[in-house]
């Protein structure tokens, strides 16, 4: 196991697709009656409790190699489908996918105008003798961000940034990377306000907004804590002995990175940084009150890149050069992207979601309170693996947990409380999530290098998570 190394991230999502195909031939089909709610102008499409009905599969030779679709009957992944499945999942992801496109090419426009470098030096020269400060600083402008905004794909340009501070603190990339994915993991585990999932859960629940908000409080305080700690004690570990980093053989050069050469601050910068920093500010509030995706946030981005060349007074041919390096730099994070929801691509193609959640429902309902609720929490864990959108998980589980808890005895904010756990821990270690997958790609972190960094806090968070379930059930959340 010492020398075990996952094949390239394309080949193992790629194997991944392979074996939940697999699973669609082994696994029953089945499905729930879905009803579509309209709330203002948004229409959710919910599952109908105690709808499940089974459905036979079509086998034959052209289904197994090119898909027939046969009326009353679920058709098992063909083999054109897994090639399908690819693209397929590029196309569901485009909006993700054109975003991390447009801001690696808009931060790299900024970086080209010397902005980036000029105030990082400015940082590291303000913070040189209190280095834990700054990582302290950064780790919970995400978490905080993750926790009441839900903020995590939009703070990706940042990652070349975290490592070269990583970099010149005496750290690794691992460590780099890990200010942001580890914060914004606890802060989004533990969703205070996070609109994403302990809204959307609470929605569904028929819960009050924001209600329950002590627990999740508690919560986070734990978890950031412990997160914080055990990424300092990495980050001490490999500045004392980089020998002990797990990525010890990485030599940790920045391919055509920032440069501290201590520019010197001029208007021009402090422009572009003010500029910069309204547009992203206003893109934030838009996404906040006025319903903002990922369409409209990518021409946002693509406004500062414009307003950054515009105060540079870069000619043409300079900007555009820039912007398409950017670009380049992002291809593989943003297909990797498409790559991940393709598994999620043959799981509702094949049917076999609806199986996975009416037999774990079945399993959970012959279990005590205790079990039951920390079951909800290990299910939601797993089921993150298929469909890593907390949104679309959302809807998808909580129509059924939410009469499970009822007949259980289980209140209803602890359940929501058991959803937002499941799905946010397990952000920080599952393939199939394009943001985690994006993030480590651009870092340079080979997937199984950060899952021998991030396994055991994943396995410590859990428990701690669960204990927070088990206390929460016995006061009555």
């Amino acid at each position: 196991m010492k020398n075990f190394k996952i094949p390239h991230v394309f080949i193992f999502l790629s194997g991944i697709i392979l074996f939940v195909g697999a699973l669609t031939y082994v696994v029953p089909s089945g499905m729930f009656d879905r009803v579509v709610k309209k709330t203002g102008n948004t229409e959710q499409t919910f599952v109908v409790p105690g709808t499940y009905k089974e459905i036979p599969k079509h086998f034959s030779i052209q289904g197994t190699l090119l898909g027939k679709n046969v009326e009353a009957f679920a058709s098992p992944t063909s083999v054109l489908g897994l090639f399908t499945a690819i693209p397929k999942g590029m196309n569901q992801a485009a909006a993700l996918i054109f975003f991390v496109l447009i801001i690696g090419a808009v931060v790299n426009i900024i970086k080209h105008t010397g902005t980036i470098d000029v105030f990082i030096s400015m940082l590291l020269k303000r913070f040189s003798h209190s280095p834990v400060l700054l990582v302290l600083i950064l780790f919970f402008t995400f978490a905080f961000a993750a926790t009441f905004l839900g903020m995590t794909a939009e703070f990706i340009p940042l990652i070349p940034v975290l490592l070269v501070i990583s970099k010149q603190l005496g750290y690794d990339r691992i460590f780099g990377v890990g200010i942001l994915v580890v914060g914004s993991t606890v802060g989004w585990a533990t969703a205070i306000t996070n609109p994403f999932n302990v809204q959307v859960a609470q929605s569904i629940a028929e819960l009050p907004l924001g209600s329950g908000m002590g627990m999740r409080i508690l919560s986070f305080a734990v978890c950031s804590i412990i997160g914080f700690l055990f990424l300092m004690a990495y980050g001490k570990r490999v500045k004392n002995n980089p020998a002990k980093s797990i990525m010890a053989d990485d030599p940790f050069v920045l391919d055509g990175s920032i440069a501290l050469n201590g520019a010197a601050l001029s208007k021009k910068h402090i422009f572009i940084a003010i500029t910069a920093f309204v547009l992203f500010a206003a893109i934030l509030f838009a996404v906040q009150t006025m319903g903002w995706g990922l369409i409209e946030m990518s021409g946002g981005f693509f406004t500062v890149g414009l307003c950054t060349i515009l105060i540079s007074r870069m000619s043409g041919d300079e900007s555009m050069k820039a912007f398409i390096t950017g670009l380049e730099g992002m291809i593989v994070p943003a297909l990797i992207v498409g790559f991940a929801r393709g598994v999620q691509v043959i799981m509702v193609e094949g049917q076999i979601i609806d199986t996975i959640l009416f037999n774990t429902a079945e399993l959970l309902g012959n279990m005590s309170q205790y079990t039951a609720v920390t079951g909800i929490f290990t299910f939601q864990s797993l089921f993150n693996f298929f469909i890593p959108s907390a949104s679309g998980q959302a809807l998808v589980t909580m129509p059924l947990i939410v009469p499970l808890s009822d007949i259980l005895g289980i209140s209803r904010q602890t359940a929501v409380l058991a959803f937002v756990f499941g799905d946010g821990f397990s952000n920080s270690i599952v393939p199939t999530n394009g943001v985690l997958m994006a993030s480590i790609a651009i870092a340079g972190v080979p997937y199984e290098k950060w899952f021998k960094f991030i396994w055991l806090l994943f396995l410590v968070l859990s428990v701690v998570g669960g204990l927070i379930l088990v206390l929460a059930h016995y006061i009555n959340y």
